[in-house]
């Protein structure tokens, strides 16, 4: 993750320097990079991702019906906390993971990143949870794709990033299980 220290996000930028200046007229937006392996997930993402009330906020977030399922992507070391950051500015709890990590989170500017909420609803008696979302762009070799970081309220994974795209990112990317992807959020 480049050479800033402990706790800063590195950003894309000249080589050796974590104080990036943005010219006159240059987009203020700039690029936040998380690594992890792809894993299978227990299936269960189809359900909630195929709901109506679900998938009008997912057109709205992406500008196109999400694909109905999620690439589940593991993260470790500084991802890891990057990632735990994400989670707290979502609000959700992380006591989960140990308290150097959560910590470490703790450090992480978030600032400047924008979070969409994705409600939650009751459908016939049955309680569908909420979940935050940061978009992003999922890179493997030359291709890129993008997609959105989707963390649900209610999830036991803490190490685990679930992706969603308007295209089934596996097939698109040719991904299997063990297989290492980048992905970049967008702050502003």
């Amino acid at each position: 993750m480049g050479s800033c220290p402990p706790g800063f996000l590195s950003i894309p930028q000249a080589p050796d320097r974590c104080d990036a200046r943005l010219e006159e007229g240059e987009a203020r937006r700039r690029l936040v990079y998380l690594s992890g392996v792809v894993g299978s997930g227990l299936g269960r993402a189809q359900v909630f991702m195929a709901q109506p009330h679900y998938q009008d906020q997912f057109r709205t977030l992406l500008g196109a019906t999400a694909w109905p399922g999620t690439l589940n992507v593991t993260v470790e070391g500084n991802d890891l906390v990057e990632y735990i950051a994400l989670r707290q500015l979502a609000g959700l709890d992380t006591l989960d993971v140990d308290d150097e990590v959560r910590q470490s989170a703790k450090d992480v500017d978030t600032g400047t990143f924008p979070l969409h909420r994705i409600r939650g609803f009751l459908r016939d008696g049955v309680s569908f949870g909420g979940a935050s979302a940061f978009l992003a762009t999922i890179t493997v070799d030359d291709q890129a794709v993008p997609c959105a970081v989707l963390i649900p309220d209610l999830t036991r994974h803490i190490d685990v990033v679930e992706l969603i795209s308007t295209e089934f990112l596996r097939e698109r990317l040719s991904l299997n299980d063990g297989d290492r992807i980048t992905l970049s959020l967008s702050t502003s």
